[in-house]
């Protein structure tokens, strides 16, 4: 056996697990074999994004209709407020040329212009993911890009990689159901998909997650009729959100919360930070708090929708992270990506920059057109009254961590609960072009890989293995 390694020849002992403070705990900036992965995948293509490379976008604001003073001092959710915003659509695994109407996640990243800067809220039209740790990222992305020797896709290494990483049944299940191909942008849900963090004006923190409804209603297309339209259109979604907006069809999307008090998690019986899984709304009801709004079209692509650079970094007051493993990972990972694809001054461009007033003493780089305000100081701690200064009344409460600093294995292998639950929600036709959307998925698979898939399937439910068995032989 072939020993694997970094890229300096040192031996990987552990290729499934980064490095954290506990088994629920966040990341450890020592792991470097996470972070060589991470950075070297954001380096991989020129110039184009990685992932979500084909995209639209629009502006538009959401105004809050609940009071939720009580979880958060975030000025964006206050009742009332009214923020403008940035929303940008795209499909995951596609190249820039990719066509619209292929099946795949959608991402649903939003960037808001608050008051007190720039928040993004990076998601999809999903709730969950297919892996729950950002070490595993780049060898997932990889099974969904080209083959380095024949340049085509793979069904082979994309189901290699889920049989044997089965966290992923959950969101597998989810891309080939009924709603794996989207009609359009507008009819389809967004997800924050991770886990935040709320924090009110008591220095209480409170976990949540962001969920945002289309009203448009859900439309959905066939693998035919997905076929037939990219036939006619590569950019069916594109065209679709543009035309609507320009005649005054603006689309909207309800707002929705899940929050959780801290000290309330053991009641989800799971780790509530593993991406992998939702929280059922039987133990966290969603609750409704606004509406969110798309009303303007862009006037340059390519300034504004190739250029538009979001991350999950971009925090306010109020909001802040928790100790979900790939959000602690893509914190790094999404401005590492912005600052290499289009500069180290990103945050400079329109789109990107914040409305709010701003003080740094991040100078000089790269197509920096900043003017300089800072006087006497250039730097800090300093003596200058009139020199920015840090504000200690931000700090966050104390998050209390637990463990050893390790490799720590997920805390369940439970694969099989949720995607059961999902797939006894569906009706028969749901659950026949579940069958037939993962057949077809399978086209020159590899015999044993389709067995150990079927196997998962049995354990989730065998009328799901049974099911594709029978699609498999049509």
């Amino acid at each position: 056996m072939k020993r694997m390694t970094n890229d300096f020849g040192n031996i990987i002992a552990d290729n499934q697990n980064s490095l954290s403070a506990g088994a629920k705990g966040p990341l450890l900036l020592q792991d470097y074999l996470l972070l060589e992965k991470l950075a070297h995948q954001n380096r991989e293509r020129i110039p184009e994004r990685t992932v979500h490379a084909k995209g639209s976008a629009a502006y538009g604001e959401m105004k809050i209709t609940a009071d939720l003073s009580a979880y958060t001092k975030a000025k964006v959710f206050q009742k009332g407020e009214v923020t403008p915003l940035f929303l940008r659509f795209s499909t995951v695994a596609g190249e820039l040329g990719a066509a619209d109407a292929e099946r795949d996640v959608r991402g649903f990243a939003v960037k808001f212009y608050t008051k007190e800067g720039n928040w993004d809220l990076v998601g999809n039209n999903t709730p969950t993911f297919f892996i729950r740790d950002a070490y595993k990222f780049p060898d997932f992305i990889h099974t969904q890009k080209r083959d380095p020797r024949s340049n085509l896709r793979s069904n082979n290494a994309a189901w290699d990689f889920w049989t044997l990483c089965p966290e992923s049944l959950h969101q597998v299940t989810i891309l080939m159901s009924d709603r794996g191909i989207p009609a359009t942008y507008r009819h389809m849900h967004g997800f924050g998909s991770h886990t935040y963090s709320f924090i009110n004006d008591k220095n209480e923190r409170f976990w949540v997650k962001f969920h945002f409804k289309t009203l448009q209603g859900i439309k959905n297309l066939s693998n035919k009729e997905a076929q037939e339209l990219i036939a006619k259109d590569r950019e069916s979604h594109q065209r679709d959100l543009y035309n609507a907006i320009e005649k005054g069809d603006f689309p909207k999307w309800k707002v929705q919360l899940q929050i959780l008090a801290e000290k309330d998690t053991d009641k989800l019986g799971f780790n509530p930070f593993d991406l992998t899984k939702i929280w059922p709304h039987s133990v966290v009801p969603l609750m409704d708090v606004g509406e969110l709004i798309l009303n303007k079209n862009p006037q340059n692509y390519f300034n504004e929708v190739e250029q538009a650079a979001f991350s999950p970094s971009n925090i306010v007051p109020g909001i802040g992270f928790s100790p979900d493993k790939m959000l602690q990972a893509r914190i790094f990972s999404y401005p590492d990506a912005q600052r290499y694809r289009i500069g180290t001054n990103y945050h400079l461009l329109p789109v990107n920059r914040p409305r709010n007033e701003t003080n740094t003493y991040n100078v000089a780089g790269a197509m920096n057109s900043d003017s300089y305000k800072n006087k006497e100081a250039y730097y800090e701690p300093n003596s200058y009254d009139d020199s920015p200064k840090e504000d200690r009344s931000y700090l966050e409460p104390d998050l209390f961590l637990e463990g050893s600093a390790q490799r720590h294995a997920p805390l369940d292998e439970d694969f099989y609960t949720q995607p059961r639950a999902l797939f006894n929600l569906m009706n028969e036709n749901q659950k026949e072009q579940l069958f037939e959307n993962i057949a077809n998925s399978m086209e020159d698979v590899n015999e044993k890989i389709i067995d150990r898939a079927l196997k998962h399937f049995e354990k989730i439910s065998p009328d799901y293995a049974n099911g594709v068995k029978k699609a498999l032989k049509k």
